[in-house]
């Protein structure tokens, strides 16, 4: 009687690491994980009539309407920028996080039929939603650019600074504080149905809390008692630093750039370890 092989190709145990993000594994199935970006890109716009040029309206007819309410209506001063780039600018980068945060936060309720009949490494569902989100973020940054270019050709002075060459730094900031917050929803939602609600209306007002439609300096001199909430918000710090290096206006320290992305890390790393946790029995409960 032959001897069995004892050299298995794969091997699948539940995972005992606190924290585990086995990068071999999941290029071992980056195949898979190109599908998944490819259908969310494809399958989200298929049946409509505009298609992919929703991700070109939604930021632009957004940027009108905080140009209207907040700056127009409300008099809310933007400074020496125009008040539709200034939005614009803010909406880019908060579109980002808030896509990356609502894609993952329904990771296990969304796909339980296909994690009930087939081993792949979990964690590729949420990477998919960010890396599509990507694209979508890369379309809304050429309308920015275009936006800029006329602003800049119509006689406004201004101009990006060094800290540009930061942008992939807050790029990543933005993913890891939507994939991180995302797991940790996403793991709740197991047994919590109604979370799946609450973030889209928490996500709603954080954008209020985020200086996405004013500066941060309005909130510091018309509110200086109540302004360290917004002030410590790590969605502020970016913001206005994405707003910094694109336009050379707003608020930028180093201490909000470094807490933020100590905060970014954590989320993402405590998001993980909620999430390798919950992946092991969520099907009982889903």
């Amino acid at each position: 009687m032959k001897e069995l092989n004892d050299d298995w190709l794969y091997e699948i145990t539940p995972k005992r690491k606190l924290i585990d993000l086995n990068f071999k594994e999941i290029w071992r199935y980056r195949d898979l994980l190109i599908l998944f970006v490819k259908r969310n890109i494809v399958t989200v716009y298929k049946q409509t009539i505009l298609g992919p040029l929703w991700y070109l309206i939604q930021p632009i007819f957004t940027a009108i309407t905080f140009t209207l309410i907040f700056n127009n209506i409300a008099n809310i001063p933007t400074g020496d920028i125009p008040p539709f780039l200034f939005n614009l600018t803010g909406i880019t980068a908060w579109n980002y996080f808030s896509q990356c945060l609502t894609g993952t936060s329904d990771t296990f309720r969304a796909n339980a039929g296909i994690f009930g009949k087939v081993y792949f490494p979990r964690v590729i569902m949420p990477l998919s939603n960010v890396i599509t989100n990507l694209f979508k973020f890369g379309i809304q940054l050429l309308v920015l650019l275009v936006s800029y270019i006329y602003v800049v050709w119509s006689g406004v002075q201004i101009s990006p600074n060094f800290n540009l060459l930061l942008l992939p730094i807050y790029i990543l900031m933005m993913a890891m504080l939507g994939l991180g917050l995302g797991m940790i929803i996403s793991a709740f939602t197991t047994k919590y149905r109604d979370l799946t609600v609450l973030v889209g209306f928490a996500t709603s007002l954080l954008v209020y809390l985020s200086a996405v439609p004013y500066p941060l300096s309005e909130v510091e001199n018309k509110m200086p008692d109540y302004a360290w909430i917004v002030q410590y918000n790590p969605l502020t710090q970016i913001i206005e630093g994405f707003r910094y290096m694109i336009l050379d206006s707003g608020t930028f320290t180093w201490f909000g750039f470094t807490y933020t992305l100590l905060i970014s890390i954590f989320l993402f790393l405590f998001g993980l370890i909620v999430f390798n946790r919950t992946e092991k029995n969520f099907i009982d409960t889903v």
